[in-house]
């Protein structure tokens, strides 16, 4: 059966590699984008990966691009990627409500936005995966990064609670927590930063995109049915928890 897979922000970074090795494995992929149409039109015609525009922190917003993207692909979605993120770094006692919040919507708040989008359709059918993107800085914490670690640490407690309600309907919900990966975002910190960063990390080097992705499939696939509620670091061994 061909599955149908939906992941935001999969248009760039690590999002554009999770919809390219769901497609290369056979999945239907709807990637949803914010902002930018001339990188997602691009990356549709690159990849085949079909692209839909989406506030993710507009509830209303993500209920109706659901809708769109089932009746266009003709079939309901069965796994779910929560990829979407942004930061706004700033110290706490400098950080304003608008900084805080506007990350809190993005990252966290989008969770529940799209989950809630599908999680009727995959309890009806029973089947379901449900993939959150989290980060090392939600286990470890990190200067001026307050809200981005509450949102990505928020991704846990929630993640468990829909592990428990949902598996007796044949729905998995789990947490990828990369470390630091080798894309535009990383690599625009300062040389000497990163340098830093590198030398930290017992394997030496910073991970692959794919690698990241490849750890998607995994728990995308219809056989790792029985792993639930469990968080996989993919960090080269910076943050052993």
């Amino acid at each position: 059966m061909e599955r149908l897979a939906l992941v935001t922000g999969g248009t760039r970074g690590i999002g554009a590699s999770i919809s390219i090795a769901l497609k290369d494995k056979g999945y239907k992929v709807a990637a949803l984008y914010a902002k930018n149409d001339q990188v997602a039109a691009e990356f549709a015609e690159q990849t085949g990966v079909a692209v839909f525009k989406c506030d993710v922190s507009d509830f209303d917003q993500c209920q109706q691009v659901v809708r769109m993207i089932e009746s266009d692909m003709g079939k309901t979605v069965d796994v779910l990627v929560n990829n979407a993120g942004i930061t706004r770094d700033t110290k706490f006692h400098e950080m304003d409500f608008e900084e805080w919040n506007d990350v809190l919507q993005t990252n966290l708040t989008s969770c529940f936005n799209l989950s809630r989008a599908v999680i009727n359709d995959m309890r009806a059918n029973h089947y379901g995966r449900i993939i959150n993107i989290s980060s090392i800085n939600a286990q470890a914490g990190s200067m001026g990064q307050a809200n981005y670690c509450a949102s990505k640490s928020g991704m846990f407690g929630f993640t468990k609670s829909l592990a428990l309600e949902n598996a007796r309907y044949g729905i998995t919900a789990n947490v990828i927590a990369p470390g630091y990966a080798d894309t535009d975002m990383v690599r625009a910190v300062p040389q000497k930063i990163l340098d830093k960063i590198i030398a930290k990390i017992p394997l030496q080097r910073l991970a692959e995109p794919e690698e990241i992705a490849h750890t998607v499939t995994f728990l995308a696939d219809e056989n790792a049915g029985y792993i639930t509620g469990s968080t996989l670091s993919v960090n080269g061994g910076l943050y052993l928890d």
